[in-house]
């Protein structure tokens, strides 16, 4: 968990800036700055998808980070200058 004395690290998200408290993951920031809690969507009914575990067992939270597709974003922590990419494109 952060604290107020955390250091903030910018990453890029879709394109948008967005400066989060560091030792945070990717799923949480996306959560807690004003982001959906759904960036993903299901196959056949189009419906919001996320965080759903937190734990890294489903595949609810998939995302491109730094080029690298399907990442689980519950269990990557944000960096300094990371670009996250979301969307259906990692289904």
């Amino acid at each position: 968990m952060s604290t107020p004395s955390d250091p903030a690290v910018r990453l890029t998200v879709d394109g948008t800036p967005l400066t989060v408290p560091a030792h945070r993951t990717v799923a949480a920031a996306l959560m807690l700055e004003g982001e959906d809690a759904g960036w993903r969507t299901t196959r056949r009914t189009g419906e919001q998808r996320g965080l759903f575990c937190g734990i890294g067992v489903c595949f609810d939270c998939l995302a491109t980070v730094d080029g690298r597709r399907g990442q689980r974003t519950c269990l990557v922590e944000v960096a300094d200058g990371m670009d996250v990419r979301t969307g259906t494109d990692d289904d």
